[in-house]
């Protein structure tokens, strides 16, 4: 999670108007993921904006570039910022200014190389094998890279370059180089009657470029330079690499003159173990609904302990939704909050874990609805640009109050109607909490005939729908921001559907059906490969405009235009990734159907997850789904991956969809139980303070201690029983945390390729018969 809240001291436009039109883009290395609104005529913009997101892979820096759009809509970069991943725990959860640094090709770098040294003993030649790369960037939509080696020294200018490898950011080279040295003076025996160098103070530069047919000349990638007495006495030397900037590669910025930026920055690694390391803490766990009473539950007790009760919702959410038992949950704190409560005004207006667990459910289970019904309207809105300003002092010479006026009612007509008319399509999930909330409201004050209705509407509007219309980005129903004019309209609708909604007294508003629907549309523009029996060659690929609804999957040569073709949901057997090397692409995946699959490329690997998990959810519960498939291509013959002749050989991975259709959520229970484990972990303190609550509660029939009074404790016999149960939970894997790391310790080897890729999808899940791990460093 990424706070992005403001920039300062950006430096003033070289001209008569010194106001800049800045944004910000959230990068993984090189590639972009998200990007702020543009904050218009400010050197000082404040964007207060958050994103969240799952990463689907390695990656070695977290970049945030700044970017300033011309009266021309073009864009430049003033400055960036690059946190390295293993500084992110350093900054976790704390608001930070960083310096912009200057941005410049030479030191836009990523990827890591392969090198093995060999210094012979019968001839005096230092071998050099120049085995491979990884992840390289992608310069100006293409990678064609090759390396240049050589050999630095007192009267040394000797370079060899390798072949080219076409159309791939991982090239395997495997290429030998070898230079001539002398013995240096430390050998005894001296077999050669020629002026002597020490091997030691010699050093290898492996620089790698990128193959342009620009006139500009091939682009630098990155380079590293390896002293040569890392041979050692055995002389022989096999490590991996991270690729480093050029030295003074770039233009000298006084790093004051650009500008600073204030992140919070939010991020998890989870090393998940074996389902079975978490059966006593997710057993106790998913008991929580029928404890009695619910405040002694492990789930409640967690939302206790943790400094912001968002922090537990999401976990517990999470964690209850895969194991069916989300509405039983919701439905024992719901009712718990209700009898607590004394104004019925004031139900369900804090932010307490019912609160929040709600809102985290709505988010997870209501996205696709949300879709459904808003996306037409949002999509008309940001395409009509109707004024809509009804405050006298924004109001521009060339509009009307009335007209506008009359805009916005009509927007807002729209958008009321298509939300109480939307209930056949409102999530069984949601429905089935919606009725408890009603129900425990109803019960608790019968006299207030409306709070049953109240409860509810407070929730729909003014937590789901009216942040969606007012930020449709964050909640995919747009690409990007709008722009300030429609971004004001949006505000607006979405401050007169809360007003709606808190004021909504009719039936015909809060009591949503129990049916589902999954009619969408969510048009994106990728790439293709055609489906025909040419199957060679990047010919094959079309950039087209791709169109889900419920019914159907469908491309268009351009948006508007009439289908190319429609894949019917029911024909969409598995949607999987597709490996790289199956074309030297990066971002692709496949949906697979009957007689082919379709391969498609998306922008960036946050928008390929996307239509992963989006096509997976609208297809299954189709009955002929796939429970294996093929990660790689069909090409020249057979498959890329299992070597298999046949066209039609099952598949030889499986599937990682299939999770029940009511649920809609690709989850990991092991993970969420993790994670509740480390919060926990974190929180021990207040666990023990609470222990001692429970036991001042159950002894002294007095005043409650100010220190103890944080906590809700309604019996404390049972809370302190749970609270001993969670403690020897937590101890327990804290001890198998802690045996795993020493046991790593021991195992890593300096230099080597990691056995897997870190980051992938943020945690890993570990095997306790795996072979050893190791780690890459940074050996420059």
């Amino acid at each position: 999670t990424i706070f992005k809240r403001e920039a300062k001291n950006i430096p003033p436009y070289p001209g008569p108007n010194r106001m800049r039109d800045c944004y910000c883009t959230v990068n993984l290395d090189q590639e972009e993921v998200f990007r702020t609104k543009i904050i218009e005529k400010s050197l000082c913009p404040f964007y207060g904006e958050d994103f969240y997101c799952e990463i689907p892979r390695s990656f070695r820096h977290l970049s945030f570039y700044i970017f300033d759009r011309d009266v021309f809509r073009r864009d430049s970069s003033i400055g960036k910022v690059a946190v390295k991943k293993e500084d992110l725990q350093k900054y976790h959860g704390k608001d930070t200014w960083f310096q912009l640094q200057p941005v410049s090709a030479d030191s836009e770098v990523q990827g890591k190389v392969h090198l093995e040294l060999r210094l012979s003993e019968v001839i005096t030649d230092s071998g050099v094998i120049m085995l491979e790369c990884q992840g390289l960037p992608i310069v100006n939509g293409q990678c064609d890279p090759y390396a240049a080696v050589s050999l630095l020294g007192p009267s040394r200018s000797e370079a060899k370059k390798t072949k080219v490898k076409r159309k791939t950011n991982n090239p395997q080279f495997e290429e030998v180089f070898y230079f001539e040295v002398t013995r240096p003076l430390s050998y005894t025996k001296r077999q050669f009657d020629v002026e002597e160098e020490d091997v030691d103070k010699l050093a290898l530069r492996v620089d790698l470029w990128n193959a342009s047919n620009l006139k500009f000349g091939d682009e630098f990638l990155g380079g590293v330079r390896v002293p040569l007495r890392a041979l050692g006495q055995a002389g022989v030397h096999d490590a991996w690499y991270f690729l480093q900037p050029r030295e003074n590669g770039g233009k000298t910025v006084k790093v004051e003159e650009l500008g600073s930026l204030r992140l919070n920055i939010v991020y998890t690694e989870d090393h998940v173990f074996p389902s079975e390391h978490y059966t006593p803490l997710r057993d106790l766990l998913l008991q929580s609904a029928n404890v009695g009473p619910v405040s002694a539950s492990t789930a409640h007790i967690l939302g206790e302990v943790c400094r912001e009760k968002q922090e537990a919702a999401i976990p517990l959410v999470r964690l209850f939704l895969h194991y069916g038992k989300i509405v039983p949950f919701i439905s024992a704190i719901a009712h718990a909050e209700v009898n607590r409560t004394q104004d019925p005004n004031t139900i369900f207006r804090g932010n307490s874990l019912t609160s929040k667990c709600i809102d985290e459910t709505m988010k997870l289970a209501g996205m696709h609805y949300l879709q459904v019904t808003l996306k037409p309207i949002i999509d008309e809105i940001c395409a009509e640009h109707k004024p809509c300003e009804i405050d006298p002092v924004k109001l521009k010479e060339s509009e009307n109050l009335e007209t506008n006026r009359e805009n916005l009612r009509h927007y807002v007509d729209r958008i009321f109607s298509v939300i109480t008319t939307s209930g056949v399509r409102c999530p069984t999930v949601m429905c089935d909490i919606f009725f408890s909330l009603r129900e425990s409201a109803a019960t608790r004050f019968e006299v207030d005939q409306d709070v049953r209705y109240t409860a509810v509407s407070s929730f729909i509007f003014l937590r789901f729908f009216a942040p969606a219309i007012l930020s449709p980005n964050l909640f995919h129903l747009r690409p990007h921001h709008p722009d300030p004019a429609t971004s004001r309209t949006l505000t607006l609708i979405s401050k007169t559907i809360q007003t709606l909604g808190s004021l909504a007294k009719s039936k015909s508003v809060s009591v949503f059906f129990c049916f589902q629907s999954r009619d969408q549309t969510r048009p994106r523009i990728c790439i293709r490969r055609a489906q025909g029996r040419n199957r060679f060659g990047m010919k094959n690929f079309k950039k087209r405009w791709f169109r889900l609804t419920n019914h159907e999957f469908t491309y268009h040569k351009t948006k508007g235009e009439g289908a190319l073709c429609s894949i019917p949901i029911e024909n969409i057997l598995a949607v999987e990734r597709l490996e790289e090397e199956s074309f030297k692409m990066k971002n692709m995946f496949q949906v697979i159907q009957p007689e082919r699959a379709l391969y498609i490329q998306a922008n960036n690997c946050v928008e390929a997850r996307d239509w992963i998990d989006i096509l997976t959810k609208v297809s299954q519960c189709n009955r002929k789904r796939l429970s294996t498939y093929h990660p790689s291509a069909y090409l020249n013959g057979h498959w890329l991956c299992c070597k298999l002749s046949a066209d039609a050989a099952p598949g030889c991975t499986p599937c990682t969809g299939g999770l029940p259709a009511n649920i809609q959520l690709d989850v990991d229970g092991d993970r969420e139980t993790e994670r509740i484990y480390s919060l926990f972990s974190t929180y021990m303190t207040k666990l023990i303070k609470m222990q001692e609550a429970c036991g001042s509660k159950s002894v002294y029939d007095g005043p409650e201690q100010e220190e103890y009074s944080s906590f809700v404790i309604d019996d404390p016999q049972e809370t302190y029983k749970t609270l001993k149960l969670i403690v020897s939970a937590v101890q327990t894997l804290e001890q198998q945390h802690t045996k795993y790391k020493r046991d790593k310790f021991k195992k890593t080897k300096i230099g080597s390729q990691y056995s897997r890729d870190v980051g992938k999808a943020t945690y890993k899940k570990i095997k306790m018969d795996n072979s050893p791990k190791t780690e890459v460093k940074n050996l420059f």
